[in-house]
């Protein structure tokens, strides 16, 4: 359907440990519609960090199907794959990953030079960001200079830079405070609901996933509603 931003089918994955053949995808179905916030929660081994990298197209399934914003992801080529992070979606980590040296606004900036967008756009996409996520006074200032919620917000701004169809969120309060947390949460949550943007989170905590519009647990490989 045309409103699908994540379509899987009977996704599958194995890779290899210590010489020995593991199955982290199972057989994983997933549908994903524009405007939803969806929690992926599941136990160590579960699959999850598997099957976001799948999502996340820095990998692809050995079997079965996966279409991202109408896209047939299974039969992209590297560059193809490459193109689609940096155009159709946007990456929150848990460890932030900023430039440590570079400016808030520099660090937003940064997905546009790859996008080839001139620099006074740039700025202004930049700074429109920074003043959404509540960070209007603090563009000039480097990672070390921030608490760990301003980083964060630095990042999910620099996520949305692109205007991406799908953001991921990988345990992005992982390295923060429950006050923080609690923080970060309602910003997703606003631009959800307040700026149709579609979320995928992978979480470990109830009380964070429970901020989703849905909740799903990946168990063995596969999810279960």
């Amino acid at each position: 359907m045309s409103d699908e931003v994540i379509r899987m089918e009977n996704v599958q994955k194995d890779y290899v440990l210590d010489g020995v053949r593991v199955r982290a995808l199972r057989g994983v179905n997933l549908c994903v519609r524009k405007n939803d916030f969806v929690a992926i929660m599941g136990p160590s081994g579960s699959g999850k960090s598997t099957l976001m990298n799948i999502i996340g197209c820095l990998d692809i399934p050995d079997t079965g199907r996966f279409w991202l914003n109408g896209k047939d992801v299974t039969r992209m080529t590297p560059d193809d794959l490459a193109y689609l992070r940096n155009h159709d979606l946007g990456f929150v980590f848990q460890n932030f990953n900023l430039l440590p040296r570079t400016s808030a606004l520099e660090n937003v900036e940064t997905p546009l030079i790859y996008s080839g967008i001139k620099k006074a756009q740039r700025r202004a996409r930049a700074r429109e960001l920074l003043e959404r996520v509540g960070l209007s006074d603090r563009m000039d200032h480097v990672p070390s200079q921030l608490s760990g919620g301003q980083q964060q917000r630095v990042a999910l701004a620099r996520a949305l830079v692109n205007h991406p169809a799908l953001l991921l969120a990988d345990e992005p309060t992982g390295n923060l405070d429950t006050a923080t947390s609690q923080e970060i949460l309602h910003l997703l949550s606003e631009l959800n609901q307040k700026e149709d943007v579609t979320i995928v989170m992978i979480t470990h905590e109830p009380d964070v996933a429970a901020r989703a519009k849905r909740q799903l647990v990946l168990r063995d490989g596969v999810i279960e509603e």
